[in-house]
């Protein structure tokens, strides 16, 4: 009797363990739906550390779907760090969509961290990007600001490895700014807006980018300011501060000129009175050596008497001659 308590005890315990890493409830469910999964296989998910839950929901889901899946690769895909319920999802919108998508580009596109449901789902369904405020300026200096509208549809061909919707706003508004600076006057812009969306369109600007560019629509055109003025001002202001410096420099060299020959004309001054204070030394040097004599000094200051006489009586003859010549005026 001992003996058989033990046995039914252990039995209880084998079943219980099994029952732990072996979910037979989910076993039963995904065979109720056609998925043929056997029982070792999910005891060697539990023994890899992966949830049966979360291939066999999936796989139950893509099987209904209509398609062909299979458990390795789901497993694989899971344990990759991928997220498989996100892959099946685009399988079945892809199948039903008539797109071609396989498990493996499908794994690819969600393993390079894109959302690939929601790729698929661009592809059924275009998505609009709108630009911000784009500032361009016409030849004729006005600034057009411009607002635009992409519809894009998701390549999938290109979506490892494609850029994002990041670049196609870039290039969107070079072509915008190329196309407003490429044109002679900011009226022709706002006559015909729609030549924008038509240079634009013809640049590819979706070339090496993971989505394919429908149609590019001008949503709001608005004018800026005068660039042109503007850069006119500026540059006039530019020139005068430039004039005004070159004066002050012309100012500053006359100044420094100006002092220069002051200089000089006290330097001659000083010689002057330095030669003037040697000519009593010399005469009374040529008086004691005997080279003139008293009667010479006398006659050579009568001479000098004279000559300042006659300068004094020729300056006020003048002055008087000024007089009288004004009164004559009168």
């Amino acid at each position: 009797m001992p003996f058989a308590i033990i046995i039914i005890v252990i039995a209880i315990i084998i079943i219980s363990v099994f029952l732990n890493f072996v979910p037979l409830g989910l076993w039963i469910t995904a065979l109720a739906s056609g998925v043929n999964v056997s029982v070792f296989s999910l005891f060697g998910m539990r023994l890899r550390r992966v949830r049966p839950d979360r291939i066999i929901h999936p796989m139950i889901k893509g099987t209904k779907a209509g398609l062909a899946l299979n458990i390795n690769q789901l497993e694989s895909h899971l344990l990759s760090g991928g997220r498989v319920d996100s892959v099946v999802d685009a399988l079945i919108a892809a199948h039903r969509a008539n797109l071609e998508l396989t498990f493996e580009r499908a794994a690819a596109i969600d393993l390079a961290g894109r959302n690939v449901f929601e790729a698929v789902r661009m592809s059924v369904t275009p998505k609009i990007i709108e630009t911000p405020w784009i500032s361009a300026v016409a030849k004729d200096g006005i600034e057009v600001k411009v607002i635009a509208r992409v519809t894009v549809r998701t390549n999938i061909a290109r979506l490892v490895g494609g850029a994002g919707e990041e670049t196609i706003i870039a290039r969107v508004g070079e072509g915008i700014v190329t196309t407003v600076g490429s044109s002679d006057s900011h009226k022709s812009v706002l006559e015909n807006p729609d030549s924008i969306s038509q240079c634009v369109l013809t640049k590819g600007l979706d070339s090496g980018t993971a989505f394919e560019i429908l149609s590019i629509d001008i949503a709001d055109i608005d004018i800026g300011r005068n660039i042109g003025a503007h850069l006119q001002i500026e540059q006039a202001e530019a020139d005068k501060q430039i004039a005004q410096a070159k004066a002050e420099e012309r100012r500053a060299l006359a100044i420094a000129t100006e002092q220069e020959r002051k200089a000089l004309v006290q330097e001659m001054r000083a010689k002057v009175v330095e030669a003037e204070a040697q000519v009593p030394l010399a005469l009374a040097e040529a008086l004691k050596s005997g080279n003139i004599g008293a009667m010479d000094y006398y006659n050579m200051q009568n001479r000098i008497a004279d000559t300042a006489m006659k300068d004094a009586l020729s300056k006020m003859n003048f002055e008087v001659g000024v007089k009288g010549n004004n009164k004559t005026d009168k």
